[in-house]
């Protein structure tokens, strides 16, 4: 008789309840309280990133933009009026205080003087001549050979060859400061611009437009607007701890480029009035420029400090959560690694990091990554938290 052959399916079937019960006989029971056998898994770590908060100081900083002024500007203007015979300065350059700049034909001002040399000439000698008259008039009536009205003509004359010499003097003084504005020169040390006039030009005292304009660059102003409110939180902080030092913060300035410029600025002073198009207060700081790196017209930003924290208590952005009515909360480890929630209030926002104004203390550690892991209650494995520190999960 032929035993029939088993078939594929029916052999799968007998290779699975093998693998099944070798399963079953590799599980470690254990009791429960009924006395029935269980399999109890081993529960695995949870990770998480703390970091451990120490007080630090921290500088609140104000973005801005700002335009680069120059810190003196001179317009170059005749005090006289006259044809322009020489330009005495290079475009572009450096000039002194004091250079000459312009030569205004000094010959009408030169013929003015020698008129007034004249004048005056004249009118000291007829200062000398009614000084003589006089005395000789004085010594008359002093014998009562001359009358009183002649004595008094005398002292009239002489009182009038005075003020003829005084006026003769004032008038030579007035054409010999003439002829000296026939040169014009230079008010301020700075680098000068572009000539707008050149030779055979008329220079006419209270022209619209200058001749040159020199500005001082050697240190600059970068006026910034600030908003009125922020302007506000400012000085609530400057009567307290967080902003008197504030001031004495140097200012950190930013290229067009966003490059940061090698040298720091000086806050000088806030304005007093209120834009009332913008809201915005005009805040002026002073950034030297020994290299001429900063033109006047250059737009730039300036980060101006707002507040200062001696002893800041800060944590990571990530490492702070909200509830569902919006407050902030930290996930603080204990030192037997359970976890707890804090609710806590914030301050500034600097470079990623939350400034802690209340609810947490210096030394306590605070978990950054993987919070809402560490709230269900699971065993803890904490390591030192970095941005690299959590690894995805596969």
């Amino acid at each position: 008789m032929t035993r029939p052959r088993p078939t594929p399916r029916l052999a799968l079937l007998v290779a699975t309840a093998i693998v099944l019960a070798a399963c079953t006989e590799a599980a470690e029971p254990t009791n429960s309280a009924d006395g029935s056998a269980q399999t109890e898994p081993t529960a695995a770590a949870v990770r998480v990133a703390v970091l451990k908060v120490q007080p630090r100081r921290v500088v609140v900083y104000d973005e801005l933009p700002g335009r680069v002024s120059a810190r003196r500007t001179a317009e170059i203007r005749p005090q006289v009026s006259g044809i322009v015979r020489t330009v005495l300065f290079t475009e572009g350059a450096d000039v002194s205080l004091g250079q000459p700049l312009f030569q205004i034909d000094p010959a009408p001002f030169v013929a003015d003087v020698e008129a007034a040399s004249a004048v005056l000439a004249r009118a000291r000698a007829d200062l000398v001549n009614a000084a003589a008259k006089h005395g000789r008039v004085a010594a008359l009536a002093a014998v009562k050979t001359a009358s009183a009205a002649a004595l008094g003509d005398a002292n009239a004359t002489l009182a009038q060859a005075r003020a003829n010499v005084a006026e003769a003097e004032a008038n030579l003084a007035r054409r010999t400061l003439e002829l000296s504005h026939a040169t014009i020169r230079s008010p301020i040390k700075g680098r000068i611009g572009q000539a707008l006039a050149t030779e055979g030009s008329l220079a006419s005292v209270g022209a619209a437009t200058a001749l040159a304009v020199v500005q001082q660059i050697d240190s600059v102003y970068l006026d910034v607007r600030q908003s009125s409110v922020r302007w506000a939180q400012m000085e609530e902080r400057s009567d307290g701890d967080h902003g008197a030092d504030a001031g004495a913060v140097p200012v950190e300035i930013l290229m067009i480029t966003g490059k940061a410029y090698d040298f720091k600025g000086k806050l000088l002073f806030s304005d007093n009035t209120v834009d009332p198009g913008t809201g915005s207060i005009a805040i002026r700081v002073e950034v030297p420029d020994p290299h001429r790196q900063l033109l006047p017209g250059m737009y730039l930003r300036a980060r101006v400090p707002a507040a200062v924290y001696p002893q800041a208590l800060t944590v990571p952005q990530q490492a702070v959560r909200r509830d569902p009515a919006g407050r902030a909360y930290l996930t603080i480890l204990a030192s037997d690694n359970t976890a707890s929630r804090r609710e806590v209030d914030l301050g500034d926002l600097v470079d990623r990091q939350y400034v802690v104004v209340s609810g947490l203390k210096a030394g306590e550690t605070v978990v950054v990554q993987g919070q809402e892991r560490a709230e269900a209650g699971l065993p803890l494995e904490s390591v030192a938290y970095s941005p690299s520190s959590m690894a995805p999960e596969t």
